[in-house]
């Protein structure tokens, strides 16, 4: 299993654009064979912070994921777009 965190701070006022991103992206990639947990966040300290926290079974279901019709809409032309910083980070479990 693999970890993906997305760590993100959007732009001042869109955060309920991100909020709505989020959902959506939710309900498309919790439907993908590989995707085992999918949930965003927001920072109850700063309202322009999220994070997602995703679980995939291996990196080609994160490949899949990525590759995923939704994503560009939904990540690469909305998200995206409103964001003023991104950091991204994979982890493994430890067994």
């Amino acid at each position: 299993m693999i970890v993906l965190k997305v760590d993100m701070l959007v732009k001042s006022g869109t955060e309920e654009k991100c909020k709505e991103f989020i959902r959506i992206m939710q309900q498309h990639s919790r439907k993908e064979p590989g995707c085992l947990l999918y949930v965003g966040h927001q920072s109850t300290e700063n309202p322009r912070k999220f994070l997602f926290y995703e679980q995939y079974k291996d990196r080609s279901s994160l490949d899949a994921h990525r590759n995923a019709t939704y994503f560009k809409q939904f990540v690469i032309d909305g998200l995206d777009t409103i964001m003023d910083q991104r950091t991204r980070e994979l982890y493994t479990t430890i067994d």
